[in-house]
């Protein structure tokens, strides 16, 4: 685990302690002060805090990874489509209630040959507080759904949110799976302006970049259709994530 930081922050929060001779509002201060890097590492998937999460790809190539998550949705037909006319192969992130919803699109996605990642059975809001046998059933029952569904394992995994703790990394390990997180976040459910999605992708793309994206909606369709062509027009060729790790085991 990337503790480095944090280890030297609570080395920190003892010598301020001792400093100022360990008064109460010193130990208030530092309690809440070590709260929130906790809790700021929690949401920072990039930190790895909790669990070590590939977040990009080691390349001297322009290449960067489009993953989706939140699918399949009545509007991931239509980047396929897309993704299909550019040549282009993602990773999608499938929840497994979509999946049981949309099991023809799911198997289309297959059948197209992108890459397969769990992203959980229901994507709950509460995962962040779910104890580590309740995260460990929504990983193995999207898994199940995935297998009956597409005839197909996988063993990468994103949480939902991004948001990790001792609880999902127990779930993580004890389903073997390969935590995939990002380095440049669209905020595509959050940003309504989609030039302002664009812009922010555009801006922070590097070599061996993680995208992350959502097939759920029209205005994430069309920024990804120009992104194509930025993408194209800067001479980035595209990658899916298991293959970082199929490197790495070959190394």
């Amino acid at each position: 685990m990337k503790h480095y930081l944090f280890i030297l922050f609570y080395l920190f929060c003892n010598v301020f302690i001792y400093a100022f001779h360990g008064s109460f509002w010193v130990y208030l201060f530092c309690f809440f002060a070590f709260s929130a890097v906790v809790v700021w590492g929690s949401f920072d998937i990039e930190l790895g805090y909790f669990v070590n999460s590939i977040t990009h790809k080691r390349t001297k190539i322009k290449e960067v990874a489009l993953t989706f998550d939140d699918g399949p949705t009545e509007f991931t037909p239509k980047f396929l489509d897309l993704l299909k006319e550019h040549q282009v192969k993602a990773t999608f992130f499938c929840i497994g209630k979509q999946v049981e919803k949309y099991p023809e699109t799911f198997q289309r996605i297959i059948a197209e040959g992108h890459t397969i990642g769990n992203h959980t059975l229901s994507h709950a809001n509460s995962t962040g507080f779910l104890s580590a046998s309740k995260m460990i059933e929504e990983i193995e029952k999207c898994d199940n759904v995935i297998k009956n569904s597409g005839n197909i394992t996988t063993h990468l995994y994103r949480p939902p949110f991004g948001v990790t703790n001792p609880n999902i990394a127990k779930a993580i390990k004890r389903t073997h799976k390969v935590s995939i997180g990002w380095n440049v976040r669209s905020l595509d459910t959050i940003i309504d302006d989609e030039k302002k999605i664009y812009s922010r992708v555009t801006k922070s793309l590097k070599k061996g970049s993680i995208i992350l994206l959502h097939d759920t909606s029209e205005k994430t369709f069309r920024v990804l259709a120009d992104l194509l062509v930025f993408l194209e027009d800067k001479k980035y060729s595209t990658f899916t994530v298991d293959t970082i790790i199929n490197s790495n085991r070959n190394d």
